[in-house]
């Protein structure tokens, strides 16, 4: 997400748009007095009704302010009132405020998510129905739900973009990356140069109706079915942020989805049951996809949309650095923060996740285990591309690297993105889902998770 939302706030405009309308009459409505305030006196008469009526129930109040207001006074004003009552001396470092926060149980008011609901619609109206009367209904800590400084889709998706037939990808290097699909057939080729400016793509392939969710911040891209038991549902960026990973919202009802889960996470489809079932992408580079699939179609650069498509632009600071934009309540050092790994997680085994480091998974080119009682095998071809296969009762015992498997037979099987075939019978095994992460936003979703590195 980008910070350049949060610049074009100065505390006068901030004050004097945002008024609580809908506080309910308790001791944290104090910050009514704070946002409202317009005068030097009026600020100071604020910060002493906070100062004498301080609970530890301010403090996610105060640091969602802190993040919002730029006027010096204020700000500082409000942090030594944070810093003297919680003994702590973070200073303007809103991460380590966070951190700090988060390593301690939730305690927020019982109007929290009013306070958010009415904080945030000056920002975007649309965000007020995010929280409204929502409180009851997350299933996530809601002091950890940040706001990533775009409103509702300031990222714009992509929704059913123009395609290009291979050849007609003069726009396209052969070792630029891409994130490769197939559905029934349907070979298509996401460019991240072109996906990283927009996080999310709505699209049909192979009759599929899937949305595309790119986690910037996190480095996950993955194709979930938009359809569940009838219901369509019409997907966008919130704006919100859970862990640094993105908050999907749905049109009809504004609840926020976490992208990691493809799980409502607050809002009225909540403890529905519903879980968005996720399919397989490939990380690999445009050359390799192309070779495979010759038929494949990518994006057009023609998206309705001004950006640098140039490889490499978006997010290009982020990316050439392990720092973080947003924090996490971690700080898992087993692998570097924005080290990738292979994300696996199986409808067969459901509380149950591992990531395997992709530099391992380089030097160990067909790798078998099982999650549960789930067998998989992972084949990491040339490019360092992955593909995750099940197995079945089949002993695989050697990869040539491309697209040519043998089992302890001898018998030869033939790697096609959805399945794997016997050359001999026809017979087939299924691909299994996967998709890549950065380890600090898979380790922040699952805490419990695996690791092979």
């Amino acid at each position: 997400m980008h910070h350049s939302f949060l610049k074009q706030f100065t505390t006068a405009a901030f004050l004097l748009v945002c008024s609580f309308s809908v506080l309910s009459q308790d001791k944290t409505s104090v910050f009514e007095q704070l946002i409202a305030a317009e005068s030097k006196k009026e600020i100071d008469v604020a910060l002493a009704e906070i100062d004498a009526n301080w609970s530890s129930e301010f403090i996610p109040q105060s640091l969602e302010m802190l993040s919002l207001t730029r006027d010096y006074y204020t700000s500082q004003s409000l942090l030594d009132v944070l810093e003297r009552h919680t003994k702590q001396s973070f200073g303007f470092h809103l991460n380590d405020w966070f951190f700090w926060l988060w390593n301690q149980p939730q305690n927020i008011s019982s109007n929290y998510a009013q306070f958010k609901a009415s904080l945030y619609v000056n920002i975007d109206p649309r965000f007020h129905r995010y929280f409204d009367q929502r409180q009851s209904q997350a299933k996530i800590r809601l002091d950890e739900i940040r706001w990533g400084g775009v409103v509702q889709d300031g990222i714009p998706p992509l929704r059913n973009p123009k395609m290009l037939n291979a050849k007609s990808a003069t726009y396209l290097n052969d070792d630029n990356v891409v994130f490769g699909i197939e559905i029934n057939g349907d070979a298509r080729a996401y460019p991240k140069r072109i996906l990283a400016w927009h996080e999310m793509f709505v699209d049909t392939v192979g009759g599929v109706d899937i949305a595309g969710v790119y986690c910037t911040l996190c480095g996950t891209v993955i194709p979930y079915k938009t359809e569940l038991s009838g219901t369509k549902y019409t997907l966008g960026t919130s704006g919100f942020l859970y862990r640094s990973n993105k908050l999907m919202y749905d049109l009809d009802t504004q609840s926020l989805w976490n992208t990691l889960t493809g799980k409502p996470v607050v809002g009225p489809l909540v403890d529905k049951g519903i879980e968005l079932e996720h399919l397989s992408v490939v990380t690999t580079t445009w050359g390799e996809w192309k070779r495979r699939h010759p038929d494949t179609r990518v994006l057009s650069l023609e998206t309705g949309h001004r950006r640098d498509y140039d490889e490499g632009v978006a997010y290009q600071d982020y990316f050439s650095s392990d720092r973080l934009m947003f924090n996490t309540p971690f700080a898992d050092k087993r692998l570097k923060n924005k080290q990738e790994i292979l994300a696996l997680r199986f409808p067969g085994a459901p509380n149950q996740q591992l990531a395997i480091d992709t530099e391992f998974l380089r030097k160990k080119t067909l790798y078998k285990n099982k999650i549960g009682r789930q067998k998989f095998i992972v084949l990491t071809d040339k490019s360092g591309a992955n593909r995750v296969y099940d197995p079945k009762n089949i002993d695989f015992v050697s990869y040539d690297n491309d697209s040519t498997l043998t089992d302890n037979k001898g018998i030869k099987w033939q790697l096609d993105e959805q399945q794997l075939i016997n050359q001999d019978t026809k017979e087939t095994l299924d691909r299994l889902p996967y998709h890549r992460a950065f380890w600090f936003g898979w380790h922040a979703a699952f805490p419990e998770t695996k690791l092979i590195k």
